[in-house]
């Protein structure tokens, strides 16, 4: 077998993954949009809200990181499914965190744009996802 067959035999389980991946991310962005109580997409394009940009790019990074770490560890693509539902949870979890923990005025501080608001937000949805993905590892 050829170099090039040896490396591209594993190429139907990447396309696998990498497929599964972008419909997580495409799952979560409707599922967190949905959670949250403002509507970041109008926020975004019609009032160029950069702390509602922060927080959304924030959890989109947060996740993604979750997911690679999942399809890295992963020993089957159930077991993919499973921990990528895991970590959409957790990045729920961080928003709600956040939002009635750390920031009770979390939701009317991004829907005023205050800047600081979706830094703090975007960052712990990073951290939570980096914490995730480190304990996804076993």
């Amino acid at each position: 077998m050829s170099q090039l067959a040896l490396s591209l035999v594993n190429l139907g389980s990447f396309a696998l993954y990498l497929g599964l991946s972008l419909l997580f991310l495409i799952i979560f962005k409707f599922v967190y949009i949905r959670i949250t109580p403002y509507d970041e997409w109008h926020l975004l394009k019609e009032e160029h809200n950069i702390a509602a940009a922060l927080t959304l790019s924030g959890a989109f990074i947060g996740y993604s990181v979750t997911i690679a770490s999942a399809a890295s560890n992963s020993v089957n693509i159930l077991d993919f499914v499973i921990w990528g539902i895991i970590a959409l949870i957790t990045q729920i979890l961080a928003f709600l965190i956040v939002r009635y923990g750390f920031m009770p005025k979390l939701v009317e501080r991004i829907q005023n744009n205050e800047i600081s608001a979706g830094i703090i937000m975007g960052s712990m949805s990073i951290a939570i996802g980096q914490l995730n993905a480190a304990c996804m590892t076993y």
